[in-house]
């Protein structure tokens, strides 16, 4: 793992950030000011989330989706200075272990976290980020105990994040990058060209020699509803097959999907765009693979994918998904397709990039100082079972309730 770690500020080019204001505006000149209405900000909302190095996790629509679709108790945080508001830190309130914790909307569904920071912004020094916890503490004393900013990329497309100085722990998973050229020849060129090209062919006279496919994304709601639906099942009977929990089962999370669906496209930018691969011939509609993307300028997020392989598993209809969507991103001029969150096989198999992330704890209360520790803890747990084979096996037998000559799931299903 240590060997394939990259510093971020070598993974992308530096964005070139338009100035807002003649002058840059410190942490020390902010008021911080929470509300729980989502419509009263959405003006500096979108005008944030449109910069290049804010995440569309945190864009409008996702939290608004997520928002509705979980009846969530929020406290949006807004660093003001006069009339502009120069960061959003949108949480919402949920009950863990007895504590209030604010989080990022969205939770384990957001493949990486930065929070909406205006260009304009300067990084702060560390009495600055001392006086932004406290005043975090009289923002939200009394409606958590603990914050918690998750999956934060410390630098990210080299920018360094504003609130890099409270990083508390490395978060157990990484998020997987594939550079992107409009010649998906040259896209191609950094991993095993030749080798990738022969497997596609394979893959490709497999699914033809019982029909053939298309790659569809439809367009039509009912479509897309309809194939979303069938991911639902797809990836539910394939977390059964191996006894794992299907967290597309909790609440409000199939809900919050579909609201993404209705959300309009902006030019080439969504939140939610389906792709498939669906079978002609003898098994004529069969949707043999699927996978949902979101994309916010030049950055593509893979955020879900799923497999049947009741229907020639040996075409290994994941990976030809992949193939065309990447090939795809490339003509609509995308930069950078990412896997998102988790370390599995076929991401390193795709990807030259490694983005380590990282979480943020910071204490309003009591409670929140002695929660801090314990989820640091689980935390380092967990990343010490990923990082070793054997124990990360016996995790995952744990979790199916098998027993130890049970089939191991495979990454991608068991993440």
């Amino acid at each position: 793992m240590q060997q394939r770690k990259i510093q971020q500020e070598e993974q992308f080019e530096d964005v070139v950030v338009t100035r807002t204001d003649d002058r840059t505006i410190r942490f020390c000149e902010l008021t911080l000011v929470s509300t729980n209405d989502l419509r009263s900000v959405e003006a500096e909302w979108r005008r944030l989330e449109s910069l290049a190095k804010n995440s569309l996790h945190q864009g409008f629509d996702w939290c608004r989706a997520w928002t509705e679709a979980h009846h969530s108790e929020l406290a949006i945080i807004q660093g003001v200075a006069g009339d502009r508001t120069l960061f959003i830190l949108p949480l919402e309130i949920v009950s863990e272990r007895r504590a209030r914790i604010a989080r990022l909307l969205g939770n384990r569904f957001n493949n990486l976290n930065t929070g909406l920071f205006d260009a304009d912004l300067a990084a702060p020094d560390a009495e600055e980020l001392q006086n932004f916890s406290y005043a975090l503490r009289l923002a939200l004393s009394d409606t958590a105990d603990l914050v918690v900013l998750d999956n934060i990329p410390l630098i990210w497309r080299g920018i360094q994040h504003p609130l890099s100085g409270l990083a508390s722990i490395e978060n157990q998973n990484h998020s997987f990058q594939l550079p992107l050229f409009q010649n998906f020849e040259a896209t191609l060129a950094q991993l095993n060209a030749k080798s990738r090209r022969k497997k596609f062919r394979s893959q490709s006279r497999k699914i033809e020699a019982i029909g053939g496919y298309d790659h569809i994304a439809p367009a039509d709601p009912a479509e897309k509803h309809a194939l979303l639906d069938i991911f639902f099942r797809q990836k539910g009977e394939r977390l059964r097959l191996f006894g794992l929990p299907d967290v597309f089962q909790l609440p409000g999370i199939q809900d919050f999907f579909h609201r993404l669906m209705d959300v309009p496209a902006k030019g080439t930018d969504t939140p939610l765009t389906l792709h498939a691969i669906r079978l002609r011939g003898e098994h004529d509609g069969h949707i043999a693979a699927i996978a949902g993307l979101s994309r916010k300028g030049d950055h593509v997020i893979c955020q879900f994918s799923s497999i049947d392989e009741t229907i020639c598993p040996e075409a290994s209809p994941g990976e030809l998904l992949f193939w065309l969507m990447i090939e795809q991103s490339c003509r609509e001029g995308a930069s950078v397709f990412d896997f998102g969150v988790g370390d599995q096989p076929y991401k390193r198999n795709w990807c030259t990039q490694e983005t380590v992330q990282h979480d943020m704890l910071i204490p309003l209360t009591w409670k929140g100082s002695l929660m801090r520790p314990l989820l640091i803890g689980v935390t380092r747990a967990k990343a010490a079972i990923k990082r070793n084979p054997h124990l990360y096996a016996m995790a995952q037998r744990w979790r199916s309730g098998r027993c130890p000559k049970a089939p191991e799931a495979p990454a991608s299903d068991a993440e």
